[in-house]
């Protein structure tokens, strides 16, 4: 009997030793950020685990080697076989399909973008595929309530919700962040052209005032994320791509990754002539990624990114020269041959920190600069802007009145040092030579800052009701320094704004499952920018105030016949009051007044539907659309009663439609459309451009060479039809000395490119 007691016991002991706990964690493979609520399957069982909200789990296993399954909503099923380290890591790529599954990690609390009670507009590394890889401004045209002006490659003005159509030249009162760190500058002026499309692996657009959140953003947010190395992968690419214009750009690109560390690095040189005289362009761009991961889920992040640009400018024309030599540059600017050239830097550390299991930290600083010549036929530009800041964020998860709930907490710093320096051009004196620089005319120097604290609190009322609510406090002040002490006027100053309270309420409810309303209030602001305070006179004007809007919207996201099907709808009202308005008192100078008040009513729809033809031929199809009823409530200027006209530089509607064809997973298809309605051109509504119409056609061939090369071919026909269009106008065009007003930037004719790759893998 103790023989057989000693027998049972040693075999109990012996499977109790051979079974072993075994850690791993589950990330997504493009931002490396872990996922929630994984499920984990042994092969040919039940679940076995779910994954925290680190991205962690834990399984007994009987063997030492394992085979398992790991299934997350928004994402493609991963495997893992073999024998795990301690801790192990598994990627799992994003299904592109299922858009409303995907997370949105640009606010402050991160959910999917079905149960978020916001516009929100995501676009994924393969919705950049499919335009040529030259103008990665364009690919924002593709969202629904979102306007591209382009007169060229280095001239985008962006706008939301018709929110930033009448800046001139640039895109304001939209705030931009890559990878957390702000590109907006302190003023409220926007940069997109610079950023390679190859190097972004996401971008999230939320519209409408979202102040709450990121502090002055009228019209919206864009966040932009940087390309990660996948999991236990080694890889170097190099890409060519040429077009017409005598358009090339060369890329080369590498990453590495393990379970503990990802790094991601590109480098672009895009060279083009133009369409247009005096439009030549040359950029060089670099990009480094990098992120280590250390034990409990922390995350140690570094960003850089460097561009060097020379860009020409041909300039708007007026209307016969846009109907009959739309190929010219603007009389001035082809004498002066203008351009723009800069280096912009920026560099980025983060750290994300595990407190404890329901506690989180992120904190971040950065430096960005900018150097910057342009020669302009009125004068010479010289510009300098250094800037610093933080952001630090809490999120804390516990119950409020026994309701699941999440808070997040914290603040940002920003302050900028901006010079300055305008001379005198000399072009008319020395013939075809181009910009000469003459005497000083002007030597400001501007301090400006702002700090934003905010909060936001998700409650889940029920199990198909979510509460988000939130708010921010933003004060922001600048100072001016006169240094130019050859005239009489002496512009120096300090102004700061009143404290800005932004509060912000959304209700999400899910009708059943796939399928959500939702409803939301938000208050946004703008600042005027330094030159908009400026008087006539020089003096700075402490009676302008910034530009504020309330945001009203009820919208629909919901799936249908099993996720084939995925539909959005969205009705919102946007009422701004002190109306920013940019007087053109001189070629080169504008005065801002607070004019009045505008509505920004619309309707907003998105559509994909996927569907396969058969076991290989597979069809993404979508519709965007917009429907813009934008106009103005009180508006006087100079005397002049403009209440009730349609706001000028926007589009009545836009449409964008099209789809992807796959065969196999070697060869791909892209068509897209953009139609545009009629855009009124002054306050007046007197004038206005014709409805137009873009078509563009991509198509793409993957390919393996060798068992570790890969390669692609890709070729491609922009604006198919050879519309005659005006791709950028500039409201309220103002002709100086007998000249006729220049409202015009005429858009691409026909134009070809095609484009090789390669890509190792170690």
């Amino acid at each position: 009997m103790k023989k057989f007691i000693f027998v049972v016991i040693l075999l109990f002991s012996i499977a109790d030793a051979s079974a072993q706990v075994v850690k791993g964690k589950i990330v997504d493979a493009t931002t490396s950020e872990p996922i929630e609520n994984a499920k984990v399957f042994e092969s040919a069982s039940e679940v076995v685990a779910f994954s925290d909200s680190n991205g962690n789990f834990e399984i007994e296993i009987q063997n030492i080697s394992i085979s398992l399954e790991i299934s997350a909503l928004g994402y493609l099923s991963g495997k893992y076989e073999g024998v795990p380290d301690s801790i192990f890591t598994i990627s799992l790529i994003p299904a592109r399909e299922n858009l409303s599954e995907v997370i949105v990690n640009g606010a402050l609390i991160s959910k999917t973008l079905q149960s978020t009670p916001a516009a929100i507009s995501i676009l994924t590394s393969g919705d950049l595929q499919k335009k040529d890889d030259f103008n990665f401004a364009q690919v924002f045209n593709t969202v629904p309530g979102v306007y591209v002006n382009q007169g060229a490659l280095n001239t985008t003005k962006l706008n939301i919700r018709g929110i930033g159509a009448r800046s001139q030249y640039s895109t304001n009162r939209i705030q931009a962040y890559f990878n957390g760190i702000p590109l907006t500058t302190g003023e409220g002026e926007l940069t997109l052209d610079d950023f390679d499309s190859e190097a972004i692996s996401k971008i999230e657009i939320i519209k409408g005032p979202t102040s709450s959140i990121f502090g002055a953003g009228l019209g919206g947010v864009i966040n932009m994320y940087a390309g990660n190395a996948e999991i236990n992968k080694t890889q170097i690419g190099i890409s060519s791509q040429v077009g017409s214009f005598d358009t090339n750009k060369k890329t080369i690109s590498a990453s590495h990754g393990t379970e503990n560390t990802s790094l991601f690095a590109s480098f672009s040189d895009l060279e083009s002539d133009g369409y247009r005289e005096n439009g030549s362009y040359k950029r060089q761009s670099g990009l480094i990624n990098a992120n280590v991961f250390t034990e409990n889920g922390n995350k140690l992040s570094f960003l850089g990114n460097f561009t060097k640009l020379k860009a020409f400018i041909p300039s708007s024309l007026n209307e016969n020269d846009y109907l009959n030599d739309p190929e010219k540059a603007a009389f001035t600017w082809g004498s002066s041959k203008g351009f723009e050239s800069y280096e912009r830097g920026l560099l980025g550390i983060s750290y994300l920190h595990h407190l404890s299991n329901s506690l989180t930290n992120l904190t971040s600083i950065f430096v960005n600069f900018r150097d910057a010549y342009e020669p302009r036929p009125f004068n010479i530009l010289k510009e300098e802007r250094v800037a610093t800041g933080a952001r630090t964020k809490f999120n804390l998860k516990m119950d409020v009145f026994e309701l699941a709930s999440e808070l997040s907490f914290g603040a940002e710093y920003y302050k900028e040092w901006y010079n300055m320096q305008t001379f005198e051009n000399l072009y008319q004196d020395f013939e075809d030579r181009g910009s000469v620089l003459g005497i000083l005319l002007s030597n400001n120097e501007q301090d400006r800052s702002y700090a934003n604290f905010f909060g936001q609190l998700n409650l889940e009322l029920s199990k198909n009701l979510n509460l988000e609510t939130g708010f921010n406090v933003n004060t922001t002040n600048y100072s001016l320094k006169d240094l130019f002490v050859q005239d009489e006027i002496d512009q120096s100053g300090d102004y700061s704004f009143k404290t800005v309270f932004s509060p912000r309420i959304g209700l999400s409810y899910e009708i059943e499952k796939g399928k959500n309303l939702y409803t939301s209030i938000s208050h946004g602001f703008s600042t005027p920018t330094v030159e908009e305070t400026l008087t006539p006179e020089g003096q700075i004007n402490t009676d302008l105030k910034p530009e504020t809007g309330i945001n009203y919207e009820v919208g629909f996201k919901g799936n249908w016949f099993n996720n084939k099907l995925y539909t959005e709808v969205a009705l919102y009202s946007i009422q701004i009051e002190n109306l920013l308005v940019a007087q053109r008192i001189s070629e080169d100078q504008y005065v801002g007044i607070n004019a009045g008040k505008t509505n920004h009513n619309g309707i907003e729809t998105t559509i994909r539907y996927n569907f396969d033809l058969s076991s290989k031929i597979k069809i993404q199809s979508y519709f965007n659309a917009a429907l813009n009823y934008f106009e103005f409530e009180e508006f006087i200027n100079r005397d002049i009663d403009f209440s009730g006209n349609t706001l000028p530089g926007v589009p009545k509607s836009t449409l964008n439609t099209g789809f992807e064809l796959n065969y196999g997973r070697n060869f791909s298809i892209y068509t897209n459309l953009l139609a545009v309605g009629e855009i009124l051109l002054n306050d007046a509504n007197s004038l206005s451009t014709e409805n137009y119409q873009v078509l563009d056609i991509k198509a793409r061939y993957d390919f393996k060479i060798v068992k570790n090369l890969e390669s692609n071919i890709s070729a491609g026909i922009n604006n198919v039809l050879d519309e005659k269009y005006a791709s950028s106008v500039l409201p309220n065009a103002v002709g100086f000395g007998n000249s006729a007003p220049r409202y015009y930037y005429p858009g691409n004719p026909r134009n070809y490119f095609v484009g090789v790759g390669l890509n190792y893998v170690f």
